[in-house]
């Protein structure tokens, strides 16, 4: 009975060591300079580029006749496209629609230009086009011309895999899709490949690893050698506790400026991001996959760089080869996002998380990446290539929920490990 009774108070007392020393290293944290410095500078940083999205979304971008639609090539006040329409002579001045009905009168040349848009609601259900200006399906072309992809179904795009190189490609059966709306297309695809850069290169590894570069690698060695530990070991509390304790207290500042940062992105994007609506609640789920691997990326390296500031005095400068490994990493998971390499990372599997999250809230992005490539047949369109620089697909085999799982636990895991490797260390170590 007496142990029972015993339980509650065990209990309290790790709360209240546990609060202790966390509540002394927010107030430590908050009054240093070097804290408030770190901080600000990621709030520059996001603010600067920023400033770059807002001027993408509010910079006019041209309309290009990508199909030649709008050109009157036999000067008889007919544009290309309604003469094909009608299928009169597009390079005969004196064969034109009007001939045909005199009550049909010469289009204005803009009316031809991005008249043939992708179809942004089947993208979204994973179809992709369909003849919207009625260009293919002509009664002067032949079967074969509305059916050249093959695949049985007149004026239609489908898109293929090579047998060789495993790569994408569309297959347009001609004159469908050929001229899309330029500036939708860049705004989008601009939109997207922001959200992506900044929560993947800015907030979850520059914020994720420089923050706890600057904070969390003498949370232990600067007490060590300053003389203070010796008042936390005063009392019986273990010095696993205290490194344990000491990183909630960092991550309580980390976590809290994190989650008001990537708020205000959210927020930022959601109002500025093209769309009809008022705000793109269809973005919220790739935020929240930004704001959980950060959480758990700045977990891990606080954890690890903590560590290393108890392994060595300078524990900076052997936290600095394994941020530019982590740089490498990064660069990898744009390009090749499956590399065994990245799971030895922390990373590798914070990126599973993000591009798992894009892919549950836009399942739409692969095929617009390949419709941008191909620009309607006539080049790529602007924002094509930055998306799909940025867009991966998770790393791991497995489904999009499945990837988050996993990689969460792995991260927590890799956490775990730092903590027992550097409590072990702390304990081994004098105090001076």
């Amino acid at each position: 009975m007496k142990a029972h009774n015993d339980l509650p108070s065990l209990w309290s007392g790790i709360d209240r060591k546990a609060m202790a020393v966390a509540e002394f290293t927010l107030r430590q944290q908050r009054k240093r300079l070097a804290t408030w410095v770190v901080l600000l500078v990621g709030v520059a940083a996001m603010g600067v580029l920023t400033m770059f999205y807002i001027d993408a979304m509010t910079r006019e971008y041209e309309a290009v006749d990508n199909d030649g639609d709008s050109s009157d090539w036999d000067q008889d006040g007919y544009p290309n496209g309604q003469e094909r329409l009608y299928g009169t002579d597009t390079l005969d001045p004196t064969s034109h629609p009007g001939l045909i009905d005199p009550s049909i009168l010469p289009d204005d040349p803009s009316v031809w230009i991005n008249e043939d848009d992708f179809d942004w609601d089947a993208l979204a259900e994973g179809s992709v086009g369909f003849d919207d200006n009625g260009d293919c399906n002509i009664e002067n072309r032949t079967d074969s011309q509305k059916d050249a992809n093959g695949n049985g179904i007149p004026c239609d795009i489908v898109l293929r895999q090579n047998v060789y190189s495993g790569t994408f490609y569309v297959s347009s059966d001609g004159n469908v899709d050929e001229d899309p709306d330029d500036e939708a297309y860049a705004l989008e695809a601009i939109h997207r490949s922001f959200v992506l850069a900044i929560g993947k290169l800015g907030v979850v590894f520059l914020i994720g690893i420089f923050v706890p570069l600057f904070m969390a690698t003498g949370l232990i060695r600067q007490e060590m050698t300053s003389g203070t530990m010796h008042f936390m070991l005063a009392k019986p509390i273990a010095r696993g506790e205290v490194f344990l304790y000491r990183m909630l207290g960092f991550l309580a500042i980390a976590w809290s400026y994190l989650t008001v940062v990537i708020f205000a992105l959210a927020l930022m994007t959601g109002l500025a991001g093209p769309g009809d609506g008022f705000f793109r609640f269809g973005d919220l789920g790739v935020w929240l996959s930004v704001w959980w691997a950060s959480l758990l990326a700045v977990m891990v390296y606080g954890m690890l760089f903590c560590m290393l500031g108890v392994l060595w005095k300078h524990g900076m400068v052997l936290a600095l080869p394994f941020a530019a490994w982590e740089l490498g990493m990064i660069l990898t998971t744009l390009g090749a996002p499956d590399a065994a390499i990245l799971r030895f990372s922390v990373i590798g599997w914070a990126m599973n998380i993000v591009d798992a999250g894009a892919t549950l809230a836009w399942p739409d992005t692969a095929l617009l990446i390949q419709m941008g490539n191909w620009g309607g047949g006539f080049g790529p369109l602007e924002g094509a290539e930055a998306l799909s620089i940025f867009a991966s697909t998770p790393g791991l085999d497995l489904g999009a929920l499945a990837t988050i799982v996993v990689s969460s636990v792995v991260l927590v895991l890799q956490a775990f490990a730092c903590w027992v490797l550097g409590s072990t260390l702390f304990k081994s170590k004098e105090i001076e």
